[in-house]
């Protein structure tokens, strides 16, 4: 309690050192991004207090992580201070976990083959490629320290197979 109103002190000193056009107020956020991310620290600060490292845990929090990521990224006409802040926050969280050794990996436009360490939820026909690609990453493959503690989940597309005429050749 006296340590943050102790913080609140500095932040407001530190601010009237500057003049008031240069005052950056606090962020904004709306409430359900706040608690959102409030709740992927703590599954961090959690996953990070246990030496044992739950890697289950810590497998969804970093999946949560990669799709607040991603949400964002695609919200890429949403330019607004709020939403560069989210993207630093998210970004230094991505960064402290691969300092960690924790490693995200999307898999989007890879190739695909049946040996590949990961699962297909669906095939699809797809006129754009040539050879098995994915797609779509639905769930990243998720490693700690080398060692992989999620699978990734994948959407393939397929070439579409060409049918060929009877009577065309083959005579």
């Amino acid at each position: 309690m006296i340590r943050d109103r102790l913080d609140r002190l500095r932040t407001e000193l530190r601010q009237r050192r500057h003049h008031r056009a240069f005052r950056i107020p606090p962020p904004t956020w709306p409430e359900t991004r706040h608690d959102r991310l409030a709740a992927l620290i703590a599954e961090l600060d959690t996953a990070a207090a246990d030496p044992g490292l739950d890697a289950k845990a810590l497998a969804t929090a970093a999946t949560n992580l990669w799709r607040a990521r991603r949400r964002l990224a695609q919200q890429a006409g949403d330019n607004s201070a709020q939403a560069r802040q989210a993207g630093r926050y998210l970004r230094m969280c991505q960064e402290a976990l691969t300092d960690a050794g924790l490693v995200v990996r999307d898999h989007d436009g890879e190739t695909f083959h049946s040996g590949r360490s990961l699962e297909a939820l669906v095939f699809n026909d797809d006129a754009t490629v040539v050879i098995e690609t994915v797609t779509e990453t639905v769930r990243p493959s998720v490693f700690l320290r080398e060692e992989r503690i999620q699978m990734g989940q994948v959407i393939v597309g397929c070439p579409v197979k060409t049918e060929s005429t009877p009577g065309s050749g083959n005579a």
